[in-house]
């Protein structure tokens, strides 16, 4: 049973500790290149959704197909150079000049680490940046994917571009900067990719997001062919083409114009991604809380466990409780900074300093909450590596 396994793997290990299923990792990793190797292509791996260096670099090397990193900001991207990674596309702007200086530094050695753009602002930014170093930033278009019928947006406000024609205009103003070169087009379908269409928080809904991601799909694929082409008719070519997402990737793969695709949850399988209706992966990611007191039959309280989740407030945010099966969150407090009061079903054998695994809901943000990670095979602790936060780095923070 895991609960025995787990348990066993963390007897003389102090609480909370936060582990990592190296064997579930493996099977979600087969699960998600199956599909990017069939149709020849690559995966890059997303940082925000492990936040852990050693973490990725077991799935780089574990993954045959898997090839560079998907940052967060411009200092990751720098740290994971420092690591030795040496494809780095960070996902998000900045127009910051210390970044623009950074990337052009970064970029004078063997990495390749590239930004995306949306805008004629980024570009005179980085320009800038980059001239004061005398390098080159490899840039990255950004499109907006968000589908939009009748004229309302669904979707995340990513890129203000969302016509095909906007894409070429601005990768074509790019040869107009002597230190700049256009590399390439991030197109990301966020309304499928991480839309939860089977979410037993808030069941009303579910219907009506299985209707988005449905719906969606022949636009996103539309632009990003229409994108390719309009490209081609300009003579732009383009070393890299990405898009997909772990809630995508079983079909975004099929795409010809993309040339890799992304994921990160998928590997962890944080219990937000339990709630697709097309998604099967194994929980690999866990944090353990000790019980520490019984306040009454039925009850057990376990010691911390308030790492909710960002995005929009919901239940859904919260951790579950996972192993051992049937424990259940009081709806009046939920998961609280210092305690976390559980439900206990008949049966259920539970008591003072016996462990309870929980899951978080978004996978890289477990790693804010701990200094590392506890790589456990069987049931054992194979190795330990440190998270983001245990070297002492916070990047948006």
């Amino acid at each position: 049973m895991s609960y025995e396994r787990y348990r066993a793997a963390l007897a003389d290990e102090p609480l909370p500790a936060a582990l990592i299923d190296l064997d579930a990792v493996d099977r979600n990793l087969e699960r998600l290149l199956a599909p990017v190797r069939a149709a020849g292509k690559t995966l890059r791996v997303a940082s925000k959704s492990v936040r852990c260096v050693e973490l990725l670099r077991y799935l780089l090397e574990r993954g045959d197909v898997c090839a560079g990193i998907m940052a967060y900001t411009v200092t990751e991207a720098a740290h994971l150079v420092e690591h030795g990674f040496d494809d780095v596309l960070v996902a998000y702007p900045s127009a910051q000049p210390s970044d623009a200086r950074l990337l052009a530094e970064l970029n004078q050695g063997d990495a390749h680490v590239s930004i995306v753009v949306d805008s004629p602002e980024h570009l005179a930014r980085l320009e800038a940046g980059a001239a004061d170093i005398g390098g080159t930033i490899p840039l990255i278009v950004e499109v907006d994917m968000s589908w939009k019928p009748l004229g309302a947006h669904l979707g995340v406000r990513r890129s203000p571009l969302r016509t095909a024609t906007q894409a070429a205009d601005l990768a074509d103003s790019v040869g107009d900067h002597p230190h700049l070169h256009f590399a390439g087009v991030m197109g990301y379908e966020a309304q499928i990719a991480g839309l939860q269409d089977a979410n037993p928080f808030a069941p009303l809904l579910n219907p009506a997001k299985k209707l988005i991601r449905r719906r969606s799909r022949p636009s996103v694929v539309r632009t990003r062919r229409e994108i390719g082409e309009a490209l081609a008719a300009r003579g732009l070519t383009y070393e890299v083409f990405n898009g997909g997402g772990t809630g995508s990737i079983h079909w975004s793969t099929q795409e010809d114009v993309l040339t890799e695709v992304t994921a990160g949850s998928g590997f962890l399988d944080s219990h937000l991604f339990d709630y697709y209706s097309d998604l099967s992966f194994d929980p690999a990611a866990l944090f353990a809380l000790q019980v520490v007191r019984v306040p009454g039959p039925g009850f057990v309280t376990c010691h911390g466990g308030g790492w909710v989740a960002s995005g929009e407030p919901g239940l859904d945010k919260h951790p579950v409780p996972y192993l051992p099966p049937g424990l259940k969150l009081l709806g009046m407090e939920a998961c609280g900074e210092v305690q976390t009061p559980l439900i206990v079903p008949k049966g259920l054998e539970i008591g003072i300093g016996d462990p309870v695994f929980f899951r978080h809901a978004k996978a890289g943000e477990l790693a804010e909450h701990t200094n590392e990670y506890l790589f456990v095979r069987g049931d054992a602790v194979e190795r330990r590596a440190p998270t983001y936060r245990g070297e002492g780095r916070c990047f948006l923070g």
